[in-house]
């Protein structure tokens, strides 16, 4: 069974698409969402949820204070899951995409995000994560606030993602099998 952690709707059941998604642990969203807070980045947030799966991590977030959240998948299964999760949590300010997450931020940004969740496919390579994390630091049109924080679970068997030019890792986290990297802009490196 997947739930909402914490915040207004803490506890309420998610349901989980049938095939091709891994919702992050409880354990692992309970301890990642406690080291945001800490960080001031979820209450009052711009989040986007990538690769969302369920929306677990989105919706957490939007339980949680956020005040925009897009929840942006490309599997019909997984878009529709996102969908019925966010009409049954009532949480204001959610959107669902049907999209690839690169394909998502191909497009315009709009005003910068604060958070950005990123939970891909463990099979994903680092040419498909990098075709995700790129367009987060492009010049015009930026994705993200000067504060922002970016998160990316992987496969501890995976290995540290490619951080591009403008964005760096300041911490990481393992459990167990799953190991969550935290990064955030760069300005000296961009």
């Amino acid at each position: 069974m997947t739930r909402i952690v914490a915040g207004s709707a803490g506890g309420r059941r998610l349901e989980v698409p049938v095939s091709g998604t891994r919702p992050t642990s409880e354990r692992v969203r309970e301890a990642l969402f406690s080291r945001l807070e800490h960080l001031g980045v979820v209450d009052g947030a711009r989040v986007l949820d990538l690769c969302a799966g369920s929306g677990a991590l989105g919706l957490e977030a939007a339980s949680r204070g956020a005040v925009e959240v897009a929840l942006v998948d490309s599997a019909p299964g997984a878009v529709a899951a996102c969908r019925r999760n966010a009409r049954s949590l009532g949480l204001a300010g959610v959107r669902t995409v049907r999209a690839s997450a690169a394909g998502y931020l191909a497009g315009v940004a709009g005003a910068p995000v604060d958070l950005v969740l990123i939970d891909p496919p463990y099979g994903m390579d680092a040419a498909g994560l990098g075709a995700i994390l790129a367009p987060l630091t492009r010049a015009e049109d930026p994705w993200l606030a000067e504060a922002s924080v970016v998160v990316v679970e992987r496969a501890a068997r995976s290995g540290e993602p490619e951080w591009p030019a403008g964005l760096r890792r300041f911490a990481l986290k393992k459990y167990g099998e799953t190991t969550v990297w935290f990064a955030e802009p760069d300005p000296d490196d961009g």
